[in-house]
């Protein structure tokens, strides 16, 4: 059980992180009743802590705008776990910020260690070693980043400034279920307001978000995440694609994941388990063609390709490079 001067510490912690936290929240978190939490906070008033009562549906509790905290105090596993995920973060694309941003913080992290705590981070640091480059993805707006996030979070409607692909934008209202971070970016998923419908936004092509009044229902049903998903897989592409494929379902979700077709589990017959090969059935959208005769080769299993006729044509010619490539390795060899 936390003492009482552990919890006056935690409480502080909560209000620093931002925004107005009501008593209830706080009371949930420190697990305490109302009245002690009004108490904790008369005690960090009494250390000089500007900590505001706001009024109202959404009142609660806050620090005063431009409150300074005193200087701040990592252990040795606090600082490489802070260093590691502005690091790891700046390569995986995930930083709501500039770049420069993650680099001033390490470096204004680093000049206060301790240099024996420094030189062993610097060690770690030097010999950490990424599979791939960072992507040169657009960061999203902090200041929005933050903004839906209050809103996932209270169920309160926001207006937002948004550029599609081509560059045309729009302001909407959105009724935002979550935030979801994949592969480098940022996203939102939501229902437009305007025509009732769930949509997914990019947060980097987002310019403002502003919050309005008012509140909704979240739906229930899948996930934040598991919508995102859902909606690359459906997305609008050129081409529609329909295969059979024989195998298990964690085979083909190996090479075709989630985000990328939407698999067709088909009952498995009597005295057959749920991870038997059978014939599923694989729908996807695609740009192009061409990635995808690679990408059957390399899951090597009995495929149909029921639609279009061009993927046919398309593998055809990659089997028969392949054969050609083969022939020509075995007459070099012999040669």
């Amino acid at each position: 059980m936390p003492r009482p001067t552990g919890r006056v510490l935690t409480l502080l912690e909560l209000l620093q992180s931002g925004g107005t936290r009501t008593v209830a929240e706080l009371a949930d978190r420190l697990g305490v009743e109302g009245r002690t939490v009004r108490r904790y906070v008369d005690q960090l008033i009494d250390l000089d802590v500007p900590v505001e009562s706001v009024r109202g549906r959404y009142g609660g509790y806050r620090l005063a705008p431009g409150y300074r905290l005193p200087p701040l105090m990592l252990s040795d596993d606090e600082a490489l776990a802070v260093l590691l995920g502005l690091v790891a973060g700046r390569r995986a694309g995930l930083m709501p910020t500039e770049r420069t941003a993650s680099e001033t913080a390490s470096a204004k992290i680093r000049r206060v260690l301790p240099p024996h705590i420094a030189r062993r981070l610097d060690t770690l640091l030097e010999a950490l070693a990424f599979t791939h480059q960072p992507d040169d993805f657009e960061t999203a707006n902090a200041g929005v980043l933050l903004t839906i996030a209050d809103a996932v979070r209270h169920r309160r409607p926001v207006s937002i400034r948004y550029a599609d692909r081509d560059g045309r934008r729009t302001e909407r209202t959105l009724h935002a279920y979550g935030i979801v971070a994949h592969a480098g970016r940022w996203y939102v998923t939501g229902q437009d307001a305007r025509i009732g419908e769930d949509r997914t936004f990019r947060l980097d092509r987002i310019a403002d978000a502003r919050a309005l009044p008012g509140s909704f229902e979240a739906p229930v049903g899948p996930d934040p995440a598991q919508r995102l998903l859902s909606a690359f897989a459906t997305a609008q592409y050129r081409h529609e694609v329909t295969l059979r494929i024989h195998g298990t379902v964690e085979q083909i979700r190996a090479r075709l994941p989630v985000s990328v077709a939407n698999l067709e589990e088909c009952e498995p017959a009597a005295g057959e388990g749920p991870a038997a090969e059978r014939w599923l059935r694989v729908e996807l959208r695609a740009e192009r063609l061409d990635w995808l005769p690679p990408v059957l080769a390399a899951l090597d299993r009995p495929f149909v390709i029921e639609r279009p006729d061009e993927l046919r044509d398309l593998v055809i010619a990659l089997a028969d490079r392949l054969a050609s490539y083969a022939r020509q390795a075995s007459v070099m060899s012999d040669g």
